[in-house]
């Protein structure tokens, strides 16, 4: 019986990451570079900075820092202004009855700052809420869900992992912990391959908040 559910943040409570895949893209055009936002799919669950770093590499961009500071200057625009709940999830956490939890790879003041955003801050209490910058090793590495795991006294086999990248399953299943692959935002665009969840480890793939409950009430 599922008595735990730990969400991923980016693309499955906040439909954050296409407003993430334009970030970059139009930065991208502002340099001659051409980088559509379905390209950026297999960035998504990764850390802005590794991003950075990767696309840097990639493109033979010098400066970084004026690249993380752009990058920061239009993501922050977007995200207050276009920032949208994933389809669904209001309702489900309307619903739920069980304990639940944050684990993600964006800073836990940008978690927050995105859930008053959508107007879900009501249901994460600040110590529902972890982060990369609470532990050693972000995503893939399992650091986030066991620290969540450890800090609630929760038991793995009640706890059930929401995901929407590979990176994110890899992490939750390298913790230990039964993983649901959710193609629901908004960055799972027509085409994009949702096998790559599956052969990361999750159990099951769902594309919505509606049998998402169904698949957690029958476990």
């Amino acid at each position: 019986m599922i008595k735990n559910i730990i969400f991923d943040f980016d693309g499955v409570i906040a439909d954050s990451e296409i407003l993430v895949a334009r970030t970059f893209s139009k930065f991208l055009k502002s340099q001659n570079i051409q980088f559509s936002e379905k390209e950026f799919s297999i960035y998504a669950g990764k850390k802005t900075i590794q991003i950075i770093d990767e696309l840097s590499e990639k493109f033979k961009i010098k400066d970084q820092k004026v690249f993380f500071d752009e990058i920061m200057n239009i993501s922050n625009n977007i995200y207050s202004s276009d920032l949208q709940p994933v389809i669904g999830v209001n309702n489900f956490l309307e619903n739920n009855s069980r304990n639940i939890f944050i684990g993600s790879n964006s800073l836990k003041k940008r978690i927050i700052i995105g859930l008053k955003n959508i107007k879900l801050d009501h249901f994460f209490t600040d110590d529902k809420i972890f982060s990369f910058d609470l532990v050693k090793n972000p995503k893939p590495h399992p650091d986030i869900y066991l620290k969540i795991i450890k800090t609630h006294n929760l038991n793995k086999n009640e706890t059930i992992i929401i995901e929407d990248s590979s990176v994110g399953v890899q992490s939750g299943v390298a913790a230990g912990i039964k993983v649901v692959g959710l193609t629901a935002g908004g960055h799972w665009h027509e085409g994009r391959c949702k096998q790559e969840l599956i052969d990361s480890g999750a159990s099951y793939l769902i594309n919505n908040y509606e049998k998402l409950m169904e698949k957690i009430n029958s476990l």
